[in-house]
């Protein structure tokens, strides 16, 4: 096994050496180098659209993923091969997308071999690009008391309501929704599953504009959407679909927690190299100094809790309650992190439109960063889930 492993480390070394362009290296900054891929995307360079599609062809966007869905097949023990082979060229992601993070893993488990055939391999190749429609204008936290209906036409659905909060809606191609099939029992059930086309008549969005200037979010309008039954669009059973949904949870947690792992700088050399080192290389302030080595620990120790998580992930394995623990924490130290970001540019950082500072870059993903407590749960409903299943403590 060690021998194997070896000669996939040095075929992989060697494979990344001679197929990563040069301008997919360095460090990562998500606004300017995700690519989302989908029909409406443009990649800023050539380079951008062959990293993704040499990557693709390799099954590598989606490693652990089965080959006959576009994957790379590999083990949990390969994965973390590539991924540390990536990291040490500093190799750029060649995919971002919430088909990969979120309904990807949710096909794998709740959808039918036809499902998998028709919507994993253009996840994995970067064709399609997918929104969530769970949160509505009454139905956040709450989400099992969600009104958007979808009454049954015989050959195909017929949906009305209001989604809200659906991240990149304006710029998607298709979204997973979640739709109310039955009313007749208690709120959990009833709900099911369903994906369908952005471009659908009857489906509009509306950007919602954010504290930071930027608009990730959308409101969705259903006015009288008809989805065609062609056994591609329900996900699980139908009325289950809360179980399907659950499950998605997970990973959207997971995903949304790994805004608490490092870039390539620690806040430490961030700060060293902004406000520069006394002659014994150490930051001047002592207490700066201290706050920055408590945030690297704490991120070092995060990014090494989630290593082990996902490692589980790709085996197969339930996250369950831990998901909640992860977003909780890692959003968290991403607010820190950023909060000493700011900290270290001082009153520069405060400006809003300059070439400086690069349109206030620093200051409206610090602002962005208000809404990490808020996506994929609130911090309190995660304390709730944490407290109850995995302390065990008694409800209140």
């Amino acid at each position: 096994m060690a021998d194997a492993l070896a000669e996939f480390r040095t075929a992989t070394r060697d494979w990344l050496e001679a197929n990563t362009p040069k301008e997919m290296r360095g460090e990562f900054d998500p606004e300017k180098d995700a690519c989302w891929g989908g029909r409406k995307w443009q990649f800023t360079s050539e380079a951008q659209k062959d990293w993704l599609e040499r990557m693709a062809a390799e099954g590598w966007t989606v490693p652990t993923w089965p080959k006959e869905y576009g994957g790379g097949g590999l083990s949990k023990e390969e994965a973390k091969v590539l991924r540390e082979e990536m990291e040490r060229i500093q190799a750029k992601p060649p995919h971002t997308n919430f088909g990969i993070s979120m309904l990807g893993p949710a096909l794998l488990k709740f959808g039918t071999e036809e499902q998998k055939k028709h919507y994993l391999p253009p996840i994995a190749r970067g064709e399609l690009r997918w929104c969530q429609g769970y949160s509505e204008p009454g139905a956040g936290s709450d989400l099992a008391s969600l009104k958007t209906k979808a009454e049954d036409k015989g050959d195909h659905w017929l949906l009305n309501g209001q989604k809200v909060w659906t991240s990149y809606a304006d710029e998607a191609d298709m979204i997973f929704c979640l739709v109310r099939t039955d009313n007749s029992g208690p709120k959990h059930h009833g709900i099911s599953f369903m994906l369908f086309d952005m471009e659908t008549p009857g489906v509009s969005t509306k950007p919602i504009k954010l504290i930071s200037g930027r608009s990730p979010f959308c409101e969705t309008f259903l006015d009288d959407v008809k989805v065609p039954k062609t056994g591609l669009e329900i996900v699980g059973e139908l009325n289950k679909g809360w179980d399907v949904a659950k499950y998605l949870l997970t990973h959207e947690r997971e995903m949304i927690s790994g805004m608490g792992m490092f870039g390539t700088r620690t806040i430490g050399q961030l700060a060293a190299q902004e406000l520069g080192t006394d002659d014994a290389g150490h930051i001047e302030d002592a207490m700066l100094r201290a706050r920055a080595a408590q945030t690297d620990l704490d991120g070092w120790a995060f990014m090494t809790l989630m290593r082990s998580v996902s490692d589980r992930a790709k085996a197969g394995q339930s996250l369950g309650a831990a998901s909640s623990m992860l977003k909780y924490y890692g959003t968290e130290l991403n607010k820190r992190r950023l909060e000493m970001m700011m900290d270290i540019g001082g009153s520069d950082e405060l400006e809003w439109e300059t070439e400086r500072t690069d349109d206030g870059k620093r200051a409206r993903g610090w602002l962005r960063t208000k809404a990490n407590s808020i996506e994929g749960g609130t911090s309190e409903v995660q304390l709730n889930i944490i407290a109850k299943h995995m302390l065990g403590l008694p409800n209140a």
